[in-house]
């Protein structure tokens, strides 16, 4: 009987094991690169949503990004026929030349002389008045996958301003080049805002088109609003997949390799540390004027997508080129990198306010900067998120419209 009982618990500590083995497992799956051709994006799957477009007056939500076998999606509608009436763009305008950040009005194509709706700016939602004679929307914006990335809060807008006005939307899918991974703090309440809307972690797993099913389904729009939602799926798409967009989604990711580390190098736009804004490899370098003396440096200046005066401007900042270790994505363990942000903490953080207010925004916690401070190990940050990663995996599980990570 005594063996029995000292038995058990033995057994309890290896099935939490092989319980928290499992669940870490299915957080993540090792890469592979492919063409992008290889995936077939929901735009190119018109015979499954032109019907839908017949004798209807269409606005669609787009920018440089909503292209269809090398032609934007919009003059494909008005070359087959579809009567398109005005177009909504994010961030970075509708040509993506626009700063991050800048000022992005509201003009006529030249190409087309369609209105052009901004969304960004004082008006992130489309008001009552631009969607009068609209009969229905098409969504097609490349996401990155990343919770700060705004596309994703201007879809939850467009669906919120739809769904009150009784418009359906069809959300074009597009595949996630950082779809391959699941990682960081979960969004608190407190820090809402238009780069964190919604309880998800930093890196969230997820196309757009299975995104906003999860917003629509969790009753994550205003007032509990639900969109009358169509989700056009891929074709070919899987999560391990790494590629090189065929446009870059804004100016500041102009390649794979900005791509895969932007989920931890946007980290640095809430500190005192450069990304590299205002060189030609942003989001692929990162240092500071202060830094120790390294074997890399580059000088910021005024470039095009970084013509708002880059930080550091005309000043030589000592940092790393992390474009090697892009390179090694298919060994990197896959997550979110926190050394290179901890290392420049250790550096700098006794002489300089190294956190500006903008940290905890994209942080979207206030917890992450203070285990910074506190010197707080990588392992023991990451696993102070594993239980709301937990829930947000079984609301994820919900709305999956490919097949997910194995275990």
């Amino acid at each position: 009987m005594f063996r029995s009982y000292a038995v058990f618990p033995i057994l309890l500590l290896l099935l939490v094991f092989a319980s928290s083995a499992r669940s870490q497992a299915i957080r993540h799956t090792s890469p592979r690169m492919v063409n992008y051709s290889d995936i077939l994006s929901g735009a190119g799957r018109t015979g499954l949503y032109f019907p839908l477009l017949k004798g209807k007056n269409i606005a669609v939500v787009t920018n440089q990004t909503g292209v269809v076998n090398g032609r934007h999606l919009v003059d494909s509608l008005i070359a087959a026929g579809f009567n398109v009436v005005k177009i909504f763009t994010p961030e970075h305008g509708f040509r993506g030349d626009h700063d991050a950040g800048a000022f992005v009005e509201n003009m006529r194509d030249k190409q087309t002389g369609l209105p052009i709706v901004s969304l960004y700016g004082n008006n992130k939602k489309p008001k009552d008045t631009d969607l009068l004679g609209i009969e229905i929307i098409l969504f097609d914006l490349q996401d990155v996958g990343v919770r700060f990335y705004t596309y994703i809060s201007t879809m939850t807008y467009v669906m919120e301003a739809a769904a009150k006005n009784s418009i359906p939307v069809v959300v074009l899918d597009r595949p996630n080049p950082n779809g391959f991974y699941i990682d960081g703090p979960v969004l608190e309440p407190s820090l809402r805002s238009f780069v964190g809307l919604h309880p998800v972690p930093v890196v969230y797993g997820m196309t757009i088109g299975e995104y906003a099913l999860m917003v629509n389904g969790e009753a994550w729009l205003e007032n509990g609003l639900k969109c009358d939602l169509t989700v056009i799926p891929l074709q070919g798409y899987r999560r391990d997949m790494i590629f090189q967009l065929p446009v870059r989604p804004s100016p500041n990711l102009p390649d794979w390799k900005s791509v895969y580390l932007y989920p931890s190098l946007c980290f640095f736009e809430g500190t005192i540390v450069s990304v590299g804004r205002g060189t030609s490899t942003p989001f692929r370098v990162y240092g500071h004027p202060d830094l120790p003396k390294q074997s890399f440096s580059f000088t910021p200046v005024s470039t095009p997508g970084a013509a708002l005066k880059p930080l550091y401007m005309n000043i030589m900042c000592q940092g790393e080129d992390l474009t090697p270790y892009a390179g090694a994505f298919a060994t990197n363990p896959p997550g979110l990198k926190l050394h290179w942000l901890q290392y420049t903490h250790r550096q700098l953080g006794a002489k300089h306010k190294f956190f500006n207010n903008y940290f905890d925004t994209l942080a979207g916690t206030k917890k992450l900067r203070e285990q910074i401070e506190a010197g707080a190990p990588a392992d023991s940050i990451r696993r102070s998120w594993q239980p709301d990663l937990e829930k947000f995996l079984n609301i994820r599980a919900k709305y999956l419209l490919y097949p997910d990570f194995q275990p």
